[in-house]
């Protein structure tokens, strides 16, 4: 077994005794491979630990194919926005569409799978739940894929697209300290999540930009629903605060349902604010202040930037951060004084 470093297209095709010709095709995803052997050879690619070669002497052949959406969630109006603006876009492009979508998907072993699969040509990952060194294995076969809001810090090299999660919080805790609240709550995602880091890097620093230091009691870390933030938001009351910050609108509402149980009006006693601006933020009463993230542009800047990588064109912005809006609505105000 030849060393990692030293691999070459010649080893491989010792390994699964074909063709440099046909090992060449597969790595340059060029040309008929019958699925079986293009699994043995993208097999041996990984055992042996070859990176794929740019091509050489010329551009390379477009990948034709269908494109290959995976969206591992209910399709709501968040997500539902995104693979709509990506089916939109690709069906502009002459591109078919094959959708992997449902909570039930999260635990199916897709993206090994992707490179070998017949009329696939490349890939839109919406918050993939895979490690990320499962997708660094994909980028690595040289199968061209983008990731939607990607979960996890991804290597320079992998094309993704985001909003921009850091500017977008930070936006929405200027607003309210601007209004005079000091004493904010936090309901935050999940730690692990990128994006949940990146908005609470923005709300400290929205803190710190008025002389405020972080109060790690005034944060919780919950899954994005309803329930998770009403309950959040529960325990944050006990410490009284004079504003909540929710980093997704569906917290926000269930922050809302807790602040009127506990007899508290929004926003006289409680001001309340969220992230996302989906529908619901705009049915609530009174309406949720909060931070709108351009979700159909991100669905059309993830297949502009796989078509590109499709044609084999060379990328030099591979992370790409769409801007954030703040819109201010009903549900924040000045605190009430307390005499």
């Amino acid at each position: 077994m030849p060393s990692r470093d030293r691999a070459t297209v010649r080893d491989v095709a010792a390994a699964t005794g074909v063709s440099i010709a046909t090992v060449s095709r597969v790595l340059n995803q060029q040309g008929s491979v019958a699925p079986e052997t293009r699994r043995l050879v993208e097999q041996a690619v990984e055992e042996l630990g070859l990176r794929a070669p740019s091509p050489r002497g010329g551009t390379a052949k477009p990948v034709d194919g269908a494109v290959y959406v995976r969206c591992p969630y209910v399709l709501t109006d968040y997500f539902g926005l995104i693979v709509s603006s990506i089916a939109e876009t690709l069906d502009r492009h002459g591109r078919q569409v094959i959708l992997n979508a449902g909570e039930a998907t999260q635990t199916e072993q897709v993206l090994s799978r992707l490179p070998a699969q017949r009329g696939v040509g490349g890939a839109i990952l919406i918050l993939p739940p895979e490690p990320a060194e499962e997708v660094v294995r994909l980028s690595a076969r040289r199968f061209p894929f983008v990731v939607v809001d990607p979960r996890t810090t991804l290597p320079r090299d992998v094309a993704s697209v985001s909003a921009a999660h850091h500017s977008g919080a930070r936006q929405v805790t200027a607003h309210l300290t601007s209004l005079g609240h000091t004493r904010i709550g936090v309901i935050a995602g999940p730690r692990e999540w990128l994006a949940a880091g990146a908005r609470l890097s923005g709300h400290s620093a929205a803190l710190a930009d008025v002389g405020i230091l972080p109060d790690p009691t005034l944060v919780r870390h919950v899954e994005p629903t309803t329930a998770h933030g009403y309950g959040a938001a529960a325990e944050l009351l006990d410490q009284r605060p004079t504003a909540l910050v929710a980093f997704n609108d569906k917290t926000a509402l269930g922050a809302m349902q807790a602040a009127a149980d506990r007899g508290l009006s929004v926003p006289g006693d409680l001001s309340i604010a969220g992230f996302d601006d989906i529908d619901l933020s705009r049915a609530t009463t009174p309406q949720l202040t909060t931070v709108r993230q351009p979700l159909q542009e991100m669905g059309r800047m993830a297949v502009s930037l796989l078509i590109r990588l499709l044609d084999r064109h060379d990328l030099e912005a591979l992370h790409v951060e769409l801007a954030t809006e703040l819109v201010v609505r009903a549900s924040t105000a000045r605190p009430r004084l307390v005499g």
